[in-house]
């Protein structure tokens, strides 16, 4: 697609039209996963990042300044999300422990054991929260947000087609739900569980 074509995509994105949208999700989603799969992330995390940076394309369509190079900008914004994913990722290892030993085998210590009787009881609890913010979504948005998460991960055409949504639609409306279930939360009391 050449420079001015793109230009113009941008701009009619940016003002809702979901052709355009249509348009560049045709044209970028190879791009987006091969990045993607450069990361060697699992199935999840992949369709998490291309998801993601979707999303950071939404919020951020405006306010691009050299809109003719959204394909860099969607490389540079796929590679920090996944770089984002990895160190998260890098967090939660497991390890192997032996009471008189230590970390066995060359096993990582992070550290004392978080995983006691209490942060797993206030892990259930914000799990509990997180699916009444989920229950109380309209079933549409709730369909769409299993849809966006299944593994293995369904192409934007085929959620398009189960529920009779249009492409460029699915990208918006997925920001607006988790936007709300932020706010859900937030309202919870639940402010350090950040939906991205």
């Amino acid at each position: 697609m050449e420079p001015p074509e793109v230009t113009v995509l941008i701009h009619r994105a940016a003002k809702g039209d979901g052709a355009a949208w249509n348009a560049i999700v045709d044209e970028y989603s190879g791009l987006l996963w091969s990045v993607v799969r450069g990361f060697r992330l699992n199935e999840a995390q992949a369709a998490d990042a291309v998801q993601t940076t979707w999303l950071r394309l939404v919020e951020h369509v405006a306010d691009l300044r050299e809109p003719e190079h959204v394909a860099g900008w969607l490389k540079t914004t796929a590679h920090r999300v996944c770089l984002q994913v990895i160190r998260q990722g890098g967090r939660e290892q497991l390890t192997d422990w032996d009471e008189d030993r230590g970390p066995v085998s060359g096993a990582r210590y992070d550290g004392p054991d978080e995983d006691g009787p209490e942060a797993a009881a206030l892990r259930r609890e914000h799990q509990v929260l997180v699916r009444r913010a989920l229950a109380a979504l309209p079933d549409r948005h709730q369909q769409l947000m299993e849809l966006l998460i299944a593994s293995p991960p369904i192409s934007y055409q085929d959620i398009s087609a189960r529920l009779g949504m249009p492409v460029g639609s699915i990208g918006p409306t997925r920001a607006r739900i988790l936007a709300r279930l932020r706010e859900a939360l937030a309202t919870a009391g639940l402010e350090d569980l950040v939906l991205r």
